[in-house]
């Protein structure tokens, strides 16, 4: 018997495909190094790491398993999920499993291998077989081997569990943990009983069923010290309703106050501070408070005495708070966090409430630097801006030309205090968000768009988003969608891939791009990358150039210059420019050389991409006053040079 599972997308069933049914890409990048769980059940996410994996965009991929199920011959494709470039997704349901077996459930002995049809073009591509086993279940008993623990803890800290047949969460169910026993209290001499509790394990390894942790919940046995004697079993809640359960372990564990034991050194408005510690209950639960005593010192000199000021942290778990630095919280109200710069030294000291109990703990010293506000930047580069790039030749130069986009942004804003990151940041709770994508959702054909709502003077959100559809713009009769539309760079080229010259075309940039347009030249490729490094222009004198290698650093310089300078100018907008404080005007009057927030008529390419000794585009007098106000730094100013407002 030969088993089949389909897929059917974009006209294309996936049933079976082989040399003979299917033109192979051969690309060669592609592997799959690991699959897990080998354990699996109704609802199982079983994880495909590898190599070499496309967006499911532009291709479909699927599991191909090839060998036997309890005998049974097995020849299958299962649909798989894009993670990223080195990890899919694979939802095992009971029908799928069905369909590699009559019972659904038996043990795979063979191998697995990652298929790719690319949507564009139908090409198929298909990594290396890895011999593997797998064992589908109906559902799985868990067996409790140890609990592992300190034998004086705070409440919420974790508790690890070994053993095996844990539930990994989602459609498959939960594995929980029910404790059981007594509480005494410290300097108490009875053993109060105490009701079991249920609470959810959290797996170590999303994908191993071997080991997992659960807090020692203050559901348990309350938040004041004491000494908890009882026993824990696991029990297999699957999502179909079936229930298995584990052997009990003993535990004996010896609760302390709530503890602070380190507080981050420095943040500014907008920033997290992170506050180290044990025994913290999250609010969902009852509510952790940080009391702070001592004496905040202005850099004017100015001193404020803190006696017992209260903030709220949002709690991450048992032993990690966070505090955001608010304006309208705890430290905002007594000090002015965008202009006021200083230190505190004293204590730190948490008191958490639960269920009617209140507890205080000791205080810890602590000292606290309050930096000038910073706008933190994620710069998000789309999956349409590498689609665009395609369009240019220069897919293959990606890397390169965000290098030299990130290298404008830093070098526009370079004294004022603006950090770009290409990361999304984990350390500022607010921060702004410009995306890079391909063609403009708007249909205007526009180079970038600041679609945030209002002229935001004195950059009072730290949280704006260049991206995205904003639908109160929209309503005002504005473009909706923002950010940065590489695609519409072509509006500079005497003969665009679509539509007509446009009045602002220039000969110049079809002397870069021309060589490398699929539709007049040659794209970059590996093989052009391959032997000499690539050089990387500090000045675009030499260009253009008939060297290729030289071209292709200057169509680099040229696209990542446009790129770079365009965000920066939409950045500019969402901070207030320009000019600032003046309403519903939003580009200086005129057309100073090499002004950065000037209209976009007023900017040519040659200016923009820094070519033929134009360029490069900088923030003018005024603008550099007013960001220099808003976003402090310690840096010298960089006023030489600058054009007028």
């Amino acid at each position: 018997m030969r088993i089949w599972a389909t897929i059917l997308a974009t006209g294309l069933l996936l049933a079976g495909c082989s040399d003979d049914a299917a033109q192979r890409r051969g690309v060669g990048s592609l592997a799959l190094e690991r699959v897990a769980p080998e354990a699996i059940v109704p609802g199982t996410r079983v994880t495909l790491e590898g190599r070499g994996f496309i967006e499911s965009e532009r291709a479909l991929a699927s599991l191909h398993l090839v060998g036997s199920l309890d005998g049974h011959p097995v020849d299958a494709l299962i649909p798989a999920t894009f993670e990223d470039a080195v990890s899919l997704r694979v939802k095992m349901t009971r029908d799928t499993m069905h369909l590699l077996g009559m019972m659904g459930t038996g043990n795979f002995d063979g191998s697995a291998s990652v298929q790719q049809v690319f949507i564009a073009d139908g090409l198929v591509d298909e990594s290396l077989p890895v011999e593997l086993t797998l064992g589908l279940h109906e559902s799985l008993v868990p067996h409790l081997e140890t609990l592992e623990h300190r034998s004086t803890i705070f409440v919420n800290d974790r508790i690890e569990v070994r053993g095996a047949g844990l539930l990994l969460g989602g459609d498959e169910g939960t594995t929980v943990a029910v404790v059981e026993g007594c509480f005494r209290p410290a300097e108490a001499d009875a053993c109060e009983p105490l009701p079991a509790t249920t609470i959810p394990l959290t797996p170590t390894m999303p994908d191993q069923r071997i080991a997992a942790t659960f807090p020692f919940s203050p559901n348990i046995a309350g938040i004041f010290p004491g000494t908890f004697e009882g026993q824990v079993h696991l029990e297999n809640r699957h999502a179909s309703g079936k229930v298995h359960e584990s052997d009990a372990q003993a535990l004996t564990v010896t609760t302390v106050p709530p503890r602070v034991m380190s507080l981050g050194s420095s943040g500014s408005l907008g920033s997290y501070v992170d506050v180290m510690g044990g025994g913290f209950v999250a609010s969902e639960d009852g509510l952790t408070i940080l009391h702070l005593d001592g004496t905040f010192v202005t850099d004017a000199g100015v001193v404020l005495e803190f006696d017992d000021l209260q903030v709220l942290p949002e709690v991450v778990d048992g032993n990690f708070a966070r505090y955001i630095l608010r304006e309208t919280d705890g430290l905002g109200e007594v000090v002015d966090l965008r202009d006021t710069i200083g230190t505190f030294e004293g204590t730190v000291s948490p008191s958490v409430t639960f269920a009617g109990q209140e507890i205080r703990g000791s205080g810890h010293s602590v000292v606290f630097r309050l930096e000038p506000v910073k706008q933190v930047v994620w710069v998000q580069f789309l999956p349409t801006y590498v689609d665009s790039l395609h369009a240019f030749g220069l897919r293959a130069l990606d890397s390169r030309i965000r290098e030299r986009v990130m290298t404008v942004l830093e070098r526009d804003y370079a004294t004022i205090n603006v950090e770009f990151r290409t990361e999304e940041p984990t350390d500022f709770h607010e921060y702004s968000i410009v995306e890079l994508g391909g063609v403009d959702p708007n249909g205007y054909g526009l180079l970038g768009y600041d679609n945030t709502h209002g002229k935001d003077d004195n950059n009072e959100r730290l949280y704006d988003r260049i991206g995205g559809q904003n639908a109160r713009a929209q309503e005002g009769g504005l473009p909706g969608f923002g950010g940065v539309f590489v695609e519409s760079i072509f509006t500079f080229s005497e003969h665009p891939p679509t539509g007509e010259p446009s009045s602002v075309a220039s000969p110049v940039f079809d002397q870069i791009f021309d060589p490398f347009r699929p539709d007049l030249g040659s794209p970059v490729t590996g093989e052009d990358l391959a032997g000499q490094d690539l050089p990387t222009l500090t000045t675009a004198g030499s260009c253009p150039t008939e060297d290729r290698r030289l071209q292709m650093s200057c169509a680099v310089w040229a696209l990542g210059s446009v790129i770079g300078s365009t965000t920066s100018h939409e950045i500019g907008h969402s901070l207030g420019l320009a000019p600032p404080f003046v309403t519903n005007v939003y580009h200086y009057a005129g057309d100073e050389p090499n002004r950065l927030m000037d209209s976009g008529g007023a900017r040519p390419f040659e200016e923009r991409a820094e070519l033929d000794g134009q360029g490069p585009s900088r923030f003018c007098t005024g603008a550099y006053d007013y960001l220099r106000g808003i976003l402090p730094t310690d840096e010298p100013d960089d006023r030489d040079g600058r054009p007028p407002c």
